[in-house]
């Protein structure tokens, strides 16, 4: 997936993002094998890219409460 096919890309804002605009990330579901993931108060910033199933993983675990503070 290049810078391209990334601009063109829908971005997802996740739901436990903070609403005031801080800890704000998207993520761009649906490339084969990879999430990219992003800060979305700079979405002109880098994005970081995750294998799909390690993404799965940490979905998973942040919907279980493993990062509960």
């Amino acid at each position: 997936m290049d810078a391209h096919e990334l601009n063109s890309t829908t971005w997802i804002k996740s739901s436990y993002s903070d609403r005031d605009g801080g800890d704000c990330v998207e993520a761009a579901p649906g490339s084969p094998g990879v999430v990219p993931v992003r800060d979305s108060k700079v979405p002109q910033g880098p994005e970081l890219r995750f294998p799909a199933l390690g993404w799965a993983s940490f979905v998973a675990a942040v919907k279980g409460g493993a990062f509960t503070g």
